[in-house]
C-alpha cells in the first residue's frame, strides 16, 4: 500500500471514530493511587497555582480568557509567574500560538504557500504594531476565535515595557522564518534528517526557550549574567548544534510532544519523526504509516517499539542541559513556571516508551500524577526527585536486545548520576503521601 493510500484509509477509520482514540487509565486505576488522589483533593480544594495576574482593563481580561480556553495546562502556570512578568509571558505565548495557527492551517490558504509564507513573515510586524489588525477564516475554535479578535492581545502587547516587547517581536519574527521553511515542504513523510528534525523542534520551540530566558532578565527577575550563560552555545552539552541550555529545553519539550503525537500527526498529514530515524524500522511499505496501528504482538508492532525506543532515548540525551538551566534559576515562581513542563515531559517519555499504544491514539499521563508533580516539583531537589524516579523506570523497562538499549542505559545512567541526592526512598514516599492526606483533609474541613 502507498503512503498516501494509508494515510486515507487511516483518515477514513478516524472518521468513523471521529478523533484519535486517547489512551488513558480508568478511573478506578487512578483511584488505586491514594497520594496522587490525596493531591488533587488538596489542589481542587485550595484553588490550585495562586494567580498573580492584574487584569486592569477589557483587552487583559480578554487575553486571561482566552489564554484559558487555547491551553488549560499553560494557563495556571503562567498566571503563577511573578507580577511584573506575567503578563509579558502571557501576551508571548498568545502570540506565538496565534502563529502557530496561522501555519498549522493546512486549508484556510489552498495551495496558495506564497499568500501563506507572506502571513508568517509580516506578523510580527502588522499584527504586533497595528491595534486594529484581525484575522478571520483560519484556525478552528478558541485559535479562530483569538485571530478574530487579537487587535485586543495587539494592544496589550503595545503597552508593555520596551525590553519585553523587542523581545517578543524579535523571537515572533524569527520563529515565522522558520515556520515559512517548511511550508512548501512535503512532510507527510515527516522530517527527512535529524539536522532537519531538530532545526524544526528549536523553530517552534527552542526559539520559546530562548524568548522566556530574555524576558525572564528583561523584567528585573533572572541576571544578566544568568541569560548569558544559558544562552551561550559552548555551556550546551547535547548534540543538536541549536545553541545553548535554553534550546535543549525548548527541544525536550518540543520532542515529547512530537513523539507522543505520532498517529494525529500522521493522519493530518504532517508529521516530524525524521526519516533518517524511522526508515531503520520500516522494513514492508518503507512508510512512516507502517506502524500506525500494527497488529499486536507482530513484527511490525516490535519494530514500531524499538523507534519509539530509538526516539525517546534521543530526548532523553537533552535532560542534562535542562537540568543545568533549573539549577541556575533563581526566582522560585520563575523556577516553578520551569519546572512543571519539564517533569510533566519525562513523566510523558515514561508513559510512552515501548508503548504501542502510541501507535493506536494519545497516551495520556494520569491526572492524579499531573498534579502530585505540580505540588512538588517546585525546588531543585523536587524536579531531581522526579527526573530520577521515570529514569530510574525507564532504564528498568528497556527490552533486552533493544537497538538503542546501549545508548538508554547510558542517557538513564547520566540522569541518575545527576540526580543522585534526591533519589526518592520510600519513607520520604509515606510522609509526602501523609501530609497531602492531613493537607486535604484540612482543607476540606475549612471549606465545609
Amino acid at each position: 500500500m502507498s503512503s498516501s493510500s494509508a494515510r486515507d484509509a487511516l483518515l477514513k477509520k478516524q472518521g468513523a471514530y471521529g478523533k484519535i482514540k486517547t489512551h488513558a487509565e480508568s478511573k478506578l486505576s487512578q483511584l488505586s493511587h491514594l497520594d496522587e488522589v490525596a493531591y488533587a483533593l488538596y489542589y481542587k480544594l485550595t484553588g490550585g497555582l495562586t494567580s498573580k495576574l492584574t487584569v486592569a482593563d477589557e483587552d487583559t481580561k480578554f487575553c486571561d480568557e482566552i489564554l484559558g480556553s487555547v491551553s488549560r495546562s499553560f494557563a495556571a502556570v503562567i498566571r503563577q509567574l511573578p507580577e511584573k512578568c506575567c503578563l509579558d509571558v502571557l501576551i508571548f505565548y498568545l502570540v506565538l500560538r496565534a502563529l502557530d495557527t496561522i501555519e498549522d492551517d493546512m486549508t484556510a490558504f489552498g495551495k496558495n504557500h506564497a499568500v501563506k509564507v507572506k502571513h508568517l513573515k509580516d506578523f510580527y510586524k502588522v499584527a504586533l504594531e497595528d491595534p486594529t489588525w484581525t484575522m478571520d477564516g483560519v484556525g478552528e475554535g478558541d485559535e479562530r476565535k483569538l485571530l478574530q479578535e487579537f487587535d485586543k492581545c495587539a494592544r496589550v502587547y503595545q503597552r508593555l515595557e520596551p525590553a519585553p516587547r523587542a523581545v517578543i517581536a524579535d523571537v515572533t519574527r524569527r520563529m515565522a522564518d522558520g515556520m515559512a521553511e517548511y511550508v512548501d515542504k512535503d512532510l507527510g513523510e515527516g522530517t527527512q534528517t535529524i539536522d532537519e528534525y531538530n532545526r524544526y523542534c528549536n523553530f517552534v520551540a527552542g526559539l520559546v526557550g530562548e524568548g522566556l530566558t530574555r524576558l525572564f532578565h528583561a523584567c528585573g527577575y533572572e541576571s544578566a549574567a544568568f541569560e548569558q550563560k544559558v544562552l551561550d552555545p559552548t555551556n550546551c552539552t547535547a548534540d543538536h548544534k541549536q545553541g545553548g541550555l535554553d534550546k535543549s529545553m525548548g527541544l525536550f519539550l518540543q520532542k515529547t510532544n512530537i513523539i507522543r503525537d505520532y498517529l494525529e500527526d500522521y493522519v493530518d498529514g504532517r508529521a516530524f519523526w525524521p526519516k533518517e530515524i524511522w526508515s531503520l524500522y520500516a522494513t514492508e511499505t518503507k512508510s512512516l504509516g507502517e506502524f500506525a496501528y500494527p497488529k499486536p504482538g507482530s513484527q511490525t508492532e516490535a519494530r514500531a517499539c524499538a523507534l519509539l525506543n530509538h526516539l525517546v532515548t534521543d530526548a532523553l540525551e537533552l535532560l542534562p542541559d535542562c537540568l543545568t538551566y533549573m539549577s541556575l534559576l533563581s526566582h522560585p515562581d520563575i523556577f516553578r513556571f520551569c519546572a512543571i513542563p519539564q517533569v510533566m515531559a519525562i513523566a510523558t517519555l515514561d508513559k510512552v516508551y515501548n508503548n504501542s499504544d502510541v501507535f493506536t491514539g494519545v497516551v495520556k499521563v494520569r491526572k492524579g500524577l499531573a498534579v502530585k508533580m505540580i505540588m512538588t516539583c517546585g525546588t531543585m531537589p523536587g524536579i531531581k526527585s522526579w527526573f530520577h524516579e521515570f529514569a530510574t523506570e525507564i532504564k528498568r523497562r528497556v527490552p533486552k536486545g533493544d537497538p538503542s538499549e546501549k545508548r538508554t542505559h547510558a542517557a538513564c545512567d547520566k540522569i541518575l548520576a545527576l540526580t543522585a541526592d534526591a533519589a526518592p526512598s520510600p519513607m520520604r514516599a509515606l510522609l509526602l503521601f501523609v501530609l497531602a492526606f492531613i493537607c486535604a483533609v484540612v482543607a476540606y474541613a475549612q471549606i465545609a
